[in-house]
């Protein structure tokens, strides 16, 4: 049966609506930045660019790396946006276009986040190099759709309990990323840890210029919390549903992160740009060999 056109929509060119691509334009391994900036500095370093796309905060570089065929995409800040591009990703590799319908054999990408963070475990240095094993999700959007199946339930329920969690507020979703795909991306200088995606950068990570929080005892409390030995290492704002759609739609995804903050510490990085360097050339060095 054909997809709704008010569901798979298209542009006049035949590209998916949101990212302007085309099947074509995608490769089996993607990275995913949230800047549309740091799109130029991972494709920089390429050995040629087959094509290069803009739509919104969608810039989308396709090219090779030592020969590995490599699609770069920033999403932009916040699980919203992830819930697009994914979206949109799993139809470049798994609709037929022609057809509009669902392809008989489907396929699974390669998936990696390269971005920013911030620590709240004082341990966890600035300019240090973060795996994300778990992502703790503040955001809700797993909950639209049919995600019970590998939800760490006892995980969250922990965290709500240790938390006092307020009912207004999303449930928390706990989800794992891919064993595989971290082997492919570990080394011994990698922390690794669980990430808290969060649904801001002020209120929703404790920080407040003049607006008064819900709770402000919340960092607090997130750097205490332990469940069967995992901490919560770190916050940002998109691997919970990175990894999320990547379980529902049978993808391979990982989250590498530069600790640009200690918030435990109160240090910032004073070298942003040259310790993402590092990591894009470590990430782009371990998916071409």
């Amino acid at each position: 049966m054909s997809l709704k056109a008010s569901e798979f929509i298209l542009n006049e060119d035949g590209s998916i609506y949101h990212l302007n691509l085309r099947p074509e334009h995608l490769a089996d391994t993607v990275i995913t930045v949230g800047d549309p900036d740091r799109v130029d500095q991972v494709t920089k370093h390429f050995d040629e660019i087959e094509i290069s796309v803009k739509k919104r905060e969608f810039h989308t570089q396709t090219g090779t790396y030592h020969g590995k065929r490599i699609t770069v995409i920033s999403t932009g800040i916040g699980t919203d946006n992830i819930d697009i591009v994914f979206n949109e990703l799993d139809a470049l590799a798994n609709i037929d276009f022609e057809k509009k319908e669902i392809k008989k054999e489907l396929k699974s990408l390669d998936i990696v986040r390269i971005g920013t963070t911030g620590s709240i475990q004082a341990e966890i240095p600035i300019d240090s190099f973060l795996l994300s094993e778990k992502a703790v999700g503040f955001d809700g959007l797993l909950h639209f759709y049919q995600a019970d199946q590998f939800l760490d339930q006892d995980f969250s329920e922990a965290f709500v309990k240790h938390m006092d969690w307020n009912a207004k507020k999303a449930t928390p979703y706990v989800v794992e990323n891919s064993k595989d795909l971290q082997q492919k991306l570990n080394s011994d200088t990698i922390y690794k840890g669980v990430t808290a995606t969060n649904i801001g950068f002020y209120g929703p990570q404790g920080r407040s210029l003049r607006l008064s929080l819900q709770d402000a005892e919340m960092n607090d409390k997130l750097a205490k919390f332990e469940f069967q030995d995992q901490k919560i290492t770190n916050l940002e704002m998109e691997t919970s549903g990175i990894y999320g759609m990547s379980k529902l739609l049978g993808h391979n995804a990982v989250s590498m992160n530069v600790i640009l903050a200690n918030r435990a510490t109160g240090e910032f990085t004073k070298t942003p740009k040259e310790t993402m360097e590092k990591l894009i050339i470590y990430c782009l060095d371990k998916l071409a060999n």
